[in-house]
């Protein structure tokens, strides 16, 4: 079995280039199943139900959220009432999204989850403990774990805690595609970044004047998408019968108009 797994779309500029290399990913590729973190989709923050319609059309066949996935008030009912959508299920209970995806294609099948790492990121429940919790609910023997946290150390940390028991922990959330990627001792596929999906001259897509601006001043500021050429970061995970990974491999396509 094969997965495809794009990094954070930020605004439209990655939201087009998802839409425009998708298609040539997939047929270079031949994914069994397509997953897309979407959680910067919106201007840099969030997700909107017509964007994640828009990342659907484009050829996912999942969305992974993150910190930002609650952003828009609007997006709760979408995110909600989704099925392909894995919203960070460390949140507290009550918080509206499924916390596994399944998907199956012929006899194929895969459990997504996305989880949020808590070094500089914000007030989530223990993510390892969480993790032993969906592994068990999910009763799988391929799984793919989105971590969309800071700090490497956490990430992983967190890949070995569960290695051997899911296929694959990508990390998401700096941008930044790392060549740490690898298969751990026991079988499970990791790489610390996958990057990003969105504008190549910027800082993690940004603007980079205005970002240049606020660690200058320290003044508050609006943050912007920045414009231009855009990237596509992703991996390509391999996974045997016995639902250890058997390959990795990072996508960097760039010069993307």
């Amino acid at each position: 079995m094969r997965i495809l797994f794009l990094g954070d779309v930020v605004g439209r500029p990655g939201r087009r280039a998802v839409q425009q290399c998708l298609p040539s990913l997939k047929e270079t590729h031949a994914p069994d199943f397509t997953i897309v973190n979407a959680e910067n989709a919106a201007a840099g923050f969030g997700i909107t139900a017509d964007m994640g319609e828009e990342i659907f059309k484009a050829g996912a066949d999942a969305i992974t959220l993150g910190n930002h996935a609650f952003h828009h008030r609007d997006a709760y009912e979408y995110i909600k009432g989704e099925p392909r959508i894995a919203r960070p299920a460390n949140m507290p209970p009550g918080t509206p999204g499924a916390e596994i995806v399944r998907l199956s294609s012929g006899s194929h099948s895969l459990a997504v989850i996305n989880l949020c790492g808590r070094i500089f990121m914000g007030e989530y429940d223990d993510p390892f403990r969480a993790a032993d919790r969906l592994i068990e609910q999910a009763a799988a023997n391929r799984i793919l774990i989105d971590f969309h946290a800071e700090a490497t150390s956490e990430k992983a940390a967190f890949a070995n805690y569960v290695d051997g028991r899911v296929s694959a922990v990508v990390g998401t959330h700096t941008h930044v595609q790392t060549a740490d990627e690898r298969i751990l001792p026991q079988g499970t596929a990791f790489i610390s970044d996958v990057g990003m999906c969105g504008p190549q001259d910027s800082v993690i897509g940004m603007d980079k004047q205005i970002i240049i601006r606020k660690f200058l001043t320290q003044m508050p500021e609006r943050f912007l998408v920045a414009e231009g050429p855009s990237m596509v970061s992703a991996v390509i995970i391999d996974v045997g019968e016995s639902g250890t990974a058997v390959g990795i491999e990072r996508i960097a396509w760039t010069g993307i108009q």
